[in-house]
């Protein structure tokens, strides 16, 4: 995917490793206290939205210009509809019909933690709860000490305002796509395992999202080049 002088991304498959990829939570969104109704989501989106937004200039979070999103040319024979992650521009790409794709900053995994593959998206939550997974808590334990039983949706929620479940089969690899209350953490390597995205923009892009489609999250090195 390309505009002039943009990064793009080759057109790569890859396969996900038969190990687990994560841990699952010590608790599950089903033992949850609350679930937020209708007038709350509504609330909370207002909350993290600026005002007067528009998609590709709005950026009250200082953002560098580059990954504020913006539609651009895609490679030819992508699928529409599949999403398409550059780790090493930091780049989300969701592919539209017609030759076109939106791209949007985002941040990837720390270290090691970024996980490479192709993925099906199964299941996607407005305003979701959130529970560290046992490999987390594990790695980081008084970090996450205070949040084991999980977390209630809302702005300061780690999954933020929308996400999207990666799953491979019928597995929950318990990845996610998903909006992060930690916006200038874009473009950079933050997060345990997840792709993040600024709340206002994955707002944007959850109702073009379907489940079933395709997420290839491709490596962070050797496989996305420069096209002009």
């Amino acid at each position: 995917m390309n505009a002039t002088g943009k990064k793009g991304l080759t057109r790569r498959h890859f396969i996900v490793t038969a190990s687990a990829l994560f841990s699952p939570p010590v608790s599950g969104p089903l033992l949850a206290d609350t679930w937020p109704d209708e007038a709350q989501k509504a609330a909370w989106d207002a909350e993290v939205t600026p005002p007067f937004f528009d998609l590709q200039t709005s950026n009250p979070w200082g953002l560098d210009p580059r990954f504020l999103p913006q539609r651009v040319e895609a490679r030819a024979g992508l699928v529409p509809g599949d999403i398409h992650v550059d780790a090493i521009a930091r780049y989300l790409y969701h592919v539209e019909e017609g030759g076109t794709a939106m791209r949007y900053g985002v941040a990837i995994a720390r270290g090691n933690l970024y996980e490479p593959g192709t993925y099906t998206i199964r299941r996607k939550v407005r305003w979701p709860h959130w529970t560290p997974t046992r490999a987390m808590i594990e790695r980081d334990p008084e970090l996450y000490a205070d949040v084991a039983d999980g977390m209630e949706p809302g702005p300061d929620n780690p999954l933020g305002s929308r996400a999207f479940y990666l799953y491979v089969g019928a597995r929950d690899t318990y990845l996610r796509i998903h909006g992060s209350p930690h916006p200038r953490s874009i473009g950079g390597r933050a997060s345990s395992g997840c792709v993040r995205m600024v709340m206002a923009h994955i707002n944007a892009l959850y109702p073009q999202v379907e489940t079933g489609v395709t997420a290839y999250l491709h490596p962070s090195a050797n496989h996305v080049t420069s096209h002009s």
